[in-house]
């Protein structure tokens, strides 16, 4: 390479001093951009790099200097689209230390990475390597789990590559190889035999268009001097001979004009957009734009084949025009031939095989037995492993697209500890009851949860009675009625006896008092022997009928409430239980205890760990601990099982829930998620859970009821109906033979007025008659 730079800075020179160049074209290596173009500056000799990836500082630096060809670096974001259509999530990157500028490429893989899930596992540098190296680092990556690989090196050391990976038996199935523009942009110069070793590749290349006339004409007169040059072979214009063709015109255009040499080319340049057969250049601080289109293609048997396109900002399409359609599915451009030409698109990972299967480490120390168990058989001389978590695992991987053998492997410590045997390569996983926690991340990753999350926090209850209890037999309906026909019942007796007895008789307000009297002891007052009409015993005895039965009901329900306990929890809160320094339990090798100092703020001292329910269950009913936090799948157990004692109190604190553990960067990962998704929607989550955690059953002995069953009209309207209908009844044959009696009252004082003015009259008469009998012998004397 400093031989390359040391010829090139010499040829500079003597073109400088000897030909007197106005402008100087080439320069592919970081090496002679900087070597070349230092000299140039110098002599204030504009300098057009072919290079696609000058460094910003050297362009700082080199005030004469122009890179001419457009930067390939959104093929990464290419890339990431490939990996994600395809449902990959890592590969190993194998590049080739060509020169300073290959390796420039791997910060804008990174950030291309940054917004996506997909993760670079490994970096492979094969320079400078000799075949049997070659087989050294691919006998290394083989070894691993992942099966995606995006090559960027020389199209020499590609070839190199790829036959060294057929003779390794790596370009069969399961295995993706995607090579870089450096190898894609020059296949049309390669051997067509060389594409045996390469089937099954896919390329991304840099795009021009080659429909124009401008383009065709450029080709004619390309293929012409090449055979000229080369008559044994054919070759067509790649993007190098285009990019080169545009940064030669650009140079003659603005040479052609006057006085454009020195700073005034410079000025030219960046001034000024010009036409070449790649499309449109404008230069920007001496860059022309960046390439946002790269065509895919695909390598089969002894050609390879265009499969389409990818736009940034539109993504994948078989073409690139006005009637283009984009969509984000590799699998839209056709059907693609992988490595081994399988009929779907590979996993880009491999499992474990029957030599090396899954190694699944299992806790021991499961508080909830439900969940996980370990037990060793001494007949068998084995472990058995049991348990919700243990069966939803073996459902997940019957639910996988593949075949994974696996095998259990029990772990005594704590949780902690187990999750960071993945990180130390002890286990490939975790099944049981595993929280997902953030700090655990640093060790493995998880699936989705299998099991609600948050963490409670569980309180003996004690009983409760309201102060109110006595009106809760009836509703308030009920009571209104009761009240209502009391008054009127009580209204239609004080009535009818109200003449007949002389204590329900006097003023005004005697007689309300009397009323309200009469309305709330006739209840429990069954004497009828003092009334004295047969109305008022009608009306008193279906009263009484009604006022017997509800007054029963109402003594029997209200019995019952006082007989049953209202249970509430003892502590409400956990502030409570800090500032008390009251002592709190949680289950033993859990991260609950980090929570409960580090968040909640409790102090080491007033933490107890425990190690089974009954544990929990005794420290609570012995008042040793005040509480207990349980994580909310442990936490539904529990109260399954003392479900008369102890009650959730509080608020329910983030928690991630249970999921299983896997190495970070596992192709298994997306798999076990999705499977696991795929058992939770069909269905059969739920049945496992049942079948698993559903057959708990209370030990506690005392009852609990909830809530009281309150009294209505439904039950009492015929009661209601009864003495309401008996009372209007009786009122109404009062009222009438009220008024029949008035009648008769009118009549005989009517007949006694008349009788007594026929007296009267009778009685005048005769005193008429006396008078004229005295005057009339008066008369006959005086004659």
């Amino acid at each position: 390479m400093s031989s390359t730079c040391f010829s090139s800075s010499i040829l500079s020179i003597n073109l400088i001093n000897t030909y007197k160049v106005e402008a100087i074209l080439g320069l592919q290596t970081l090496e002679e951009v900087l070597s070349v173009g230092e000299i140039c500056s110098n002599a204030q000799i504009p300098t057009l790099s072919l290079l696609d990836s000058v460094p910003q500082w050297a362009l700082d630096r080199l005030p004469f200097l122009v890179q001419a060809s457009p930067s390939q670096v959104a093929q990464m974001k290419a890339f990431v689209a490939i990996m994600e259509s395809c449902g990959w999530n890592q590969f190993t990157l194998i590049y080739e230390d060509i020169n300073s500028a290959s390796i420039q490429v791997i910060p804008h893989l990174i950030e291309a990475i940054k917004e996506s899930s997909v993760q670079m596992s490994n970096i492979i540098n094969l320079s400078p390597l000799t075949s049997s190296s070659f087989l050294e680092q691919l006998e290394r990556i083989k070894s691993q789990q992942c099966r995606v690989f995006l090559v960027h090196t020389s199209l020499e050391t590609g070839i190199s590559l790829f036959q060294s990976a057929q003779n390794m038996s790596m370009m069969e199935r399961g295995y993706v190889w995607i090579t870089t523009n450096l190898i894609t942009d020059l296949l049309h110069t390669a051997n067509p035999s060389t594409f045996l070793t390469m089937e099954g590749v896919v390329g991304l290349g840099s795009f021009f268009p080659d429909r124009g006339s401008w383009f065709h004409d450029f080709s004619t007169k390309f293929q012409t001097k090449f055979k000229i040059e080369q008559p044994e072979e054919e070759n067509m214009p790649g993007i190098f001979a285009v990019q080169a063709y545009d940064a030669t015109w650009i140079a003659a255009l603005t040479l052609s004009e006057k006085n454009t040499s020195g700073q005034n080319f410079m000025d030219a340049v960046s001034s000024q957009s010009f036409a070449g057969i790649s499309g449109e250049v404008r230069f920007i601080n001496r860059k022309p734009a960046a390439s946002h289109v790269f065509h895919i293609i695909n390598v089969v048997g002894k050609y390879y084949r265009q499969l389409g396109f990818w736009s940034e900002g539109l993504g994948f399409s078989e073409v690139v025009n006005d009637r283009a359609t984009y969509n984000n599915s590799l699998q839209n451009l056709g059907h693609i031939f992988w490595p081994g030409r399988p009929l779907h698109t590979p996993t880009g990972g491999v499992v474990a095989s029957t030599v090396n299967p899954l190694r699944v480490g299992v806790p021991v120390m499961a508080m909830f037995k439900k969940f996980v168990e370990v037990r060793y058989d001494n007949r068998l001389h084995k472990f058995t492993y049991t348990g919700y978590s243990i069966e939803l695992f073996k459902e997940t991987v019957r639910r996988l697209p593949y075949y994974i053998p696996y095998e259990f492997h029990p772990f005594n410590g704590t949780y902690d500890s187990l999750v960071e045997q993945v990180y130390l390569k002890n286990f490939d996983a975790v099944v049981g009851d595993v929280s997902v926690v953030s700090w655990r991340y640093q060790y493995a990753e998880f699936t989705h949860p299998y099991t609600e999350t948050g963490m409670v926090m569980i309180v003996p209850v004690s009983p409760y009675h309201g102060q109110w209890l006595f009106v809760k037999p009836f509703t308030l309906s009920m009571w209104a009625l009761t009240i209502i026909v009391n008054i009127y019942c009580g209204f239609v007796v004080w009535l009818i006896e109200r003449n007949n007895s002389p204590e329900l008789q006097g003023s005004a307000l005697n007689q309300t008092g009397v009323l309200f009297c009469l309305v709330f002891t006739r209840m429990f007052y069954t004497n009828v022997e003092n009334v004295n009409s047969n109305l008022t015993r009608m009306t008193t005895v279906a009263w009484l009928f009604a006022a017997i039965i509800i007054g029963q009901c109402y003594t029997a329900s209200l019995t019952s409430m006082l007989t049953v306990r209202r249970l509430i929890p003892k502590v409400t809160d956990c502030e409570t239980l800090k500032n008390s320094n009251a002592m709190v339990g949680y289950d033993k090798g859990s991260q609950v205890g980090s929570y409960l100092v580090d968040v909640l703020g409790f102090k080491h001292e007033n933490i107890r760990s425990f190690t089974s329910p009954e544990e929990y269950a005794h420290a609570l009913g012995n008042k040793e601990i005040a509480a207990v936090f349980l994580a909310a799948p442990y936490a539904k157990l529990f109260l399954s099982k003392y479900c008369k004692r102890f009650t959730t109190a509080g608020t329910t604190y983030a928690e991630g829930g249970f999921a299983f553990a896997f190495s970070k960067g596992s192709p298994m990962l997306p798999d076990f998620t999705k499977a696991l998704l795929n058992v939770s929607e069909s269905g059969t989550l739920r049945e496992i859970e049942k079948r698993m955690l559903g057959s708990e059953h209370c030990v506690d002995q005392e009852a609990i009821q909830d809530e009281y069953e309150r009294l209505g009209l439904g039950s009492f309207w015929s009661l209601f109906l009864l003495a309401g209908g008996t009372s209007t009844v009786a009122l109404a044959i009062y009222v009438i033979q009220n008024l029949c009696q008035l009648e008769r009252s009118l009549i005989t004082i009517i007949s006694d007025a008349r009788k007594f003015c026929v007296h009267r009259r009778k009685r005048l008469s005769r005193k008429v008659s006396d008078v004229e009998s005295v005057e009339s012998p008066n008369a006959q004397e005086m004659t």
